[in-house]
Parts: C-alpha cells; sequence; structure tokens
C-alpha cells in the first residue's frame, strides 16, 4: 500500500528509477505492467486465507469459514467501487497553479466526490500524486485488494458460532466506517500521516485494526458452545499449508507491490518480505521442537504467517538481515501470544489477534529500531541507525491510535447489531456444524449420516 505515514509517499523517487517508456499523461509501462501482477497477487491471498483457516476449523464448518473470507471479494468488491475508495482516498480539492499542486484533505476521512470512480481515470495518474507513474484506476483497484481481504482476517476470531446474516452486515459496515477512514487518515493525508512513523505496506491499516478488532468481536459475541470442554483440532492439515503457500505467495504483491512500481524499492520489499518470512518459519519450528518436542505442520505455517506479518509495515525501510531479526522476534511473540491466550481460555477461535494484532504491533515496533535511511532515503533513521527513540516514539503513539481506532468502531458496530437481528447461530446448529444450517450444503458429505445422535455429532 502507499506508504503515507510521513509526509508523503514513501515511494516513487526513493530509490533508482525504472527507465521504462512513459506515455504522454506520464504513465510508466513498467511500473504499470508490475502493479497489474501485483493487485493479481494480492487478491490471491484472499482464498488463501480461505484455505488456510478452513483448515483450522472442524469439518462441519469448513464451507462457512472459506466463505466468511470469498465473501469479502463481493461486498468489498462492489462498495469500493461505490463508496469504499472515495472515503478512503478523495481529497476536498485538488489546485494547480504555475505547476504546483495544492492539495486540501479532511483530516479523518474523504468525501464522496469519486463516488462510483467519478472522476478516476483509467489513462492518467491520479490528480493527488498517490502513485504518479500508473493509471488511476490501476492504484485503485491495488488498494482494493487491501480492502477485500483485511476484513476477512477478522473471521478467524469468531467461526463457528456467528450467524452468516450478521457477519455479512459486520463487515459491509466495518469496511465502511472502520477501515475506509482508517486508510484515509494513513495513506490518504490524514492526521495519521503527520505523525511522522513508518508503515510501509499495512502494518496498521491492515493487521493491526484486524487483529484488535477480531478479539473485540471475539469477546462480545462470546465463545463457542463446546470451548474449551472439547477438542477442536483442525481437520485438514494440507488445507492450512495451502492456504499459506497461496498467502506467501500473494504477500510479494502486497509488499513488493507498495512501491508502487517497478523499481530498486520494490526489490528492497521483495526481499525483505520472502527472508522475513522464511525467519519467521524457522524460529516456529524451532520454539516447538524445543520446548514441545515435536515441530508440526501447523506451526511452521503459522511461524511463516508470523514473519509476513512483522515485516510488512518494515519491508521498505530494513535491510535483508534486520529483516530476518524482524522475522526471528516477531514469531517468537506472536508463539508466545498463541500460548498465552490457550492458558487464558479466550476463544480467538483461530489466533487472530495473537497473529495479526501482536505481529503487526511487533512489527510497527521494530521499525522504529532497524529502518534506516540507507535502504529508503525517503524513510527515517530508528534507533539503531540514529541512536534516538524518536521514531520509535512515533511507532508506539500511530500503534496505540489505530488500536482505539479499531476497538471503539467493533464495539459500536457490534453492539447496534445485536438490537437488529442475532449475531450467533442457534445452539442446535452451532453443535450441528454452519454448513449445512446457514449453506444448505456440506463440504465433504460425511457429517449427517442417518442415525447419528446430537452427542454424536458434538464429537
Amino acid at each position: 500500500m502507499a506508504t503515507w505515514f510521513l509526509s508523503g509517499p514513501l515511494m516513487g523517487n526513493a530509490l533508482a528509477a525504472d527507465k521504462s517508456p512513459v506515455d504522454v499523461n506520464g504513465v510508466n509501462t513498467g511500473d504499470t505492467a508490475w502493479m497489474l501482477v501485483s493487485s493479481a497477487l494480492v487478491l490471491l491471498m484472499t482464498p488463501g486465507l480461505a484455505f488456510f483457516y478452513g483448515g483450522l476449523v472442524r469439518s462441519r464448518n469448513v464451507l462457512n469459514t472459506m466463505m466468511m473470507s470469498l465473501v469479502l471479494m463481493a461486498v468489498v468488491g462492489v462498495t469500493w467501487i461505490l463508496w469504499g475508495y472515495s472515503i478512503a482516498f478523495s481529497p476536498d480539492s485538488v489546485t494547480t497553479v504555475k505547476d504546483v499542486v495544492t492539495v486540501n484533505t479532511n483530516q479523518f476521512f474523504g468525501n464522496l466526490n469519486w463516488f462510483g470512480l467519478n472522476g478516476v481515470a483509467f489513462d492518467k495518474p491520479d490528480p493527488v500524486g498517490y502513485a504518479p507513474t500508473i493509471p488511476h484506476q490501476l492504484y485503485m483497484v491495488y488498494q482494493m485488494m487491501f480492502a477485500i481481504i483485511t476484513p476477512a482476517l477478522i473471521s478467524g476470531a469468531i467461526v463457528e458460532r456467528i450467524s452468516f446474516k450478521a457477519y455479512f452486515w459486520f463487515i459491509l459496515i466495518w469496511s465502511t466506517v472502520v477501515y475506509a477512514p482508517l486508510a484515509h487518515m494513513v495513506w490518504g493525508k490524514g492526521f495519521l500521516g503527520t505523525l511522522g512513523a513508518l508503515d510501509f505496506a499495512g502494518g496498521t491499516v491492515v493487521h493491526i485494526s484486524s487483529g484488535v478488532s477480531a478479539v473485540v468481536a471475539a469477546w462480545m459475541i462470546g465463545p463457542r458452545r463446546t470451548y474449551p470442554n472439547q477438542p477442536a483440532a483442525p481437520h485438514n492439515v494440507p488445507y492450512v499449508l495451502l492456504g499459506i503457500g497461496l498467502l506467501f505467495f500473494g504477500w510479494f504483491g502486497f509488499n513488493g507491490g507498495s512501491a508502487l512500481g517497478a523499481n530498486g524499492l520494490a526489490v528492497v520489499a521483495f526481499v525483505s518480505t520472502a527472508v522475513a518470512s522464511c525467519a519467521g518459519g524457522l524460529m516456529w519450528m524451532i520454539l516447538e521442537w524445543v520446548l514441545r518436542a515435536k515441530p508440526t505442520a501447523v506451526g511452521i505455517a503459522s511461524g511463516f504467517l508470523a514473519g509476513l506479518v512483522g515485516i510488512t509495515p518494515a519491508a521498505g525501510f530494513v535491510t535483508p538481515l534486520s529483516a530476518i531479526l524482524i522475522g526471528f522476534i516477531t514469531a517468537t511473540c506472536c508463539f508466545f501470544a498463541v500460548s498465552l491466550r490457550a492458558k487464558l481460555q479466550f476463544d480467538d477461535s483461530l489466533d487472530t489477534f495473537p497473529v495479526h494484532g501482536v505481529g503487526g504491533t511487533v512489527g510497527g515496533l521494530l521499525t522504529g529500531i532497524f529502518a534506516t535511511k540507507a535502504v529508503n532515503s525517503a524513510g527515517a533513521d530508528g534507533l539503531l541507525a540514529s541512536g534516538s527513540p524518536e521514531l520509535l516514539g512515533k511507532q508506539i503513539v500511530a500503534t496505540i491510535i489505530t488500536y482505539a481506532i479499531a476497538a471503539i468502531g467493533t464495539f459500536i458496530i457490534i453492539k447496534l447489531l445485536s438490537f437488529v437481528m442475532e449475531l450467533r447461530v442457534k445452539p442446535e446448529s452451532e453443535y450441528q456444524g454452519l454448513d449445512i444450517n446457514e449453506h444448505g450444503e456440506e463440504g465433504y458429505g460425511e457429517e449427517f449420516a442417518a442415525g447419528l445422535s446430537l452427542a454424536e455429532r458434538e464429537g
């Protein structure tokens, strides 16, 4: 994503520029090609998440869980075009006098000037300067892929008991009144962009916001009726591994594409993403080996994911060695956060907050330590490069503000929904499984053989 969190976008000319042909509107063909590919890669992450989450739940809920990711492609794929992008990125006004562009922007949310993509050109860059070398509609659709997957992450905390109707309305409202304004505050020249904190590809807007919202939603909706008395082991670990493979692959567009061009900064982000995730998987495996005697497939997948989450805010600002350390540290923190969540018996079903909330927080803070202008001159020097805690302090302030916005927004949305509809499915539906009761179909056709008693189905 565009890295506003300084006084302006932190990519563009930060490193050596691409030499691809440029048309009469200033559109760079090489940058355009890379961003088209990156947009597709980020979209692939949503079905990847569907497999990752789907494999972790019980077989009677696999379709419902996967639908909770895929439905975002339908909902946000439409609302982003109609109003989401405009709320997130439209300025109040853009004026040009003698080649000097002046942008006036609301500090908290955009307006509806770009409703339905009115004025969003397909053949020339945006007038604000978010991505000056690619068509405006391409920047819009790249941002749309982030807007799709972010609410889907929340579903991991509330699977196997929330009604699909309540979830549908929750993600529609959340993506409009929490995600879009937060994206505006961070990347759309809003008030968070004036803090001077760094966030290359979504540590705050994507991972902290979804992680915090997930834990609030899980607390308000309550635990599964069988939790913690009955085991809920992953029913299909190969699905989990397929999911993390797709997520890992798509993350190169997630972070590498945030350079908004085919340039040296994209290479920095690409390499950082790869090595941090590898380090995260290695650390999680070692921790399981040492502390639990056996490394698990779900564990290494969780480690890869933790590394990916942790490097997201730092990807364009750190060296490869720093990226390895970020992967190691983030995976360690997430590993013990998952263990603590289990000991507290809090039913964040698929550990959304321990991985995304904690991982995004740790990654953001480590950015304040490891960032260096030697990698990206448009960034800032962190604690190690400058000896000053100034950047780290800004990272802490930005994190706290994001926590507050996500928590308060989620609480209000769920409370309002509880007044007009049931948030949970009925107990019988939860015991039988949400696939057959919410969608009228089964993932494998084996859960409802004739003659099974309710007690047998619960197991």
